[in-house]
């Protein structure tokens, strides 16, 4: 169960990482760019807010290599969530190809763990 918790910060992070770096292009389209730029500060804070205590828990656990590569694969699985579902902008096979890659370091990283 523990090593559940940093899965978890990890995901919720980037779930407001997403929005804070992508969000504004659908919906602060017409607004000034300062304001885009403080209201994605604003976002960040509640992103660093679970990133920061989902590394000092899972740095326990995972070596710092293994964290850096699930973050990086949580990323990508958000952004294709928040790509096909909020923006609505289709993935393309390349995508694909990325994501298996990722996979592919992923089990380079945790195989002698």
């Amino acid at each position: 169960m523990l090593k559940l918790w940093p899965v978890l910060l990890l995901t919720c992070s980037n779930l407001f990482m997403t929005y804070a770096w992508y969000g504004h292009l659908k919906d602060m389209r017409s607004k000034p760019l300062l304001l885009a730029i403080l209201v994605s500060w604003g976002i960040a804070l509640f992103e660093y807010s679970l990133q920061v205590p989902a590394n000092r828990l899972g740095h326990g656990i995972f070596t710092l290599g293994q964290l850096k590569i699930m973050q990086e694969i949580i990323t990508m699985v958000v952004f294709a969530g928040f790509s096909i579902w909020y923006m609505k902008e289709r993935l393309s096979l390349d995508y694909l190809w990325a994501g298996l890659l990722m996979i592919g370091a992923a089990y380079f990283i945790f195989r002698a763990h």
